[in-house]
């Protein structure tokens, strides 16, 4: 029976999410094209912002930030942890304004993509990872320029809880280059929205923001090893204290 309960609700959100995801997608396409960068980014982080909100009235989904005022007022390169959807929409509120380095067939899903090009992401083709290393670099370089901060997941993919990915340095070499700070993000969101699954389970998701790290000099992997020993040890700790409670 409780199965069955948490297959109701996520029915109903995730037919709130593709009606939001619509309507945010293609209405994006008709009016933000000829609209100011910050009105384009407040527009579809609206669509973010209910996707959130419309997680927690269905499934129960809540969220506590941890760190935020760690947060600086200038653009920065964030790594952190790849584990569901829910941070691809989250991490846009918490640090707008943002560009988001994603896989280039991201673009092309109806309504999702459509609303994603709205935030100049850097759309990046995995199956060469050469250009695609080329293509963070000098869009990432840019983005910075423009006053976006870049988010990164070090680990190119999601990873299931209590998994951890191969982290990479491309953000971390982003950081060095254009010599701004960055930041690393852990949570637990994958315990909640899993991404290989349909079922959504309520609880609380703890996102914890670090120190803002000086990049002036750092290598990039010396970047990355503390990213992924920070976040590593900050998830085992998120969760376990969500077990613990």
């Amino acid at each position: 029976m409780y199965k069955l309960w948490l297959a109701i609700r996520s029915i109903f959100f995730y037919t709130g999410y593709g009606l939001l995801t619509l309507w945010f997608g293609t209405s994006a396409i008709l009016i933000c094209w000829m609209l100011p960068r910050q009105i384009r980014h407040n527009y579809v982080n609206t669509w973010n912002r209910w996707v959130v909100a419309w997680l927690r009235i269905c499934c129960g989904v809540k969220y506590e930030v941890i760190g935020a005022e760690h947060i600086p007022h200038q653009p920065l390169v964030v790594l952190a942890k790849h584990q569901s959807q829910w941070e691809t929409f989250y991490l846009q509120l918490l640090f707008t304004p943002m560009s988001t380095i994603l896989k280039k067939e991201l673009l092309k899903v109806p309504g999702f993509g459509w609303g994603l090009r709205q935030l100049n992401p850097i759309a990046i083709d995995r199956s060469n990872p050469k250009e695609a290393l080329r293509q963070i670099q000098q869009q990432g370089l840019q983005r910075l320029k423009e006053g976006l901060s870049v988010l990164v997941f070090p680990e190119g993919t999601r990873t299931a809880p209590g998994q951890s990915g191969k982290y990479a340095r491309g953000g971390a070499n982003l950081a060095t280059s254009a010599n701004v700070p960055v930041v690393f993000v852990a949570h637990n969101a994958g315990d909640y929205w899993p991404a290989r699954g349909f079922l959504k389970f309520p609880g609380r998701i703890t996102v914890v923001v670090s120190d803002v790290i000086d990049t002036a000099g750092k290598t990039s992997r010396e970047i990355t090893d503390m990213a992924q020993q920070w976040i590593e040890e900050q998830v085992t700790r998120i969760r376990a204290n969500a077990f613990a409670g």
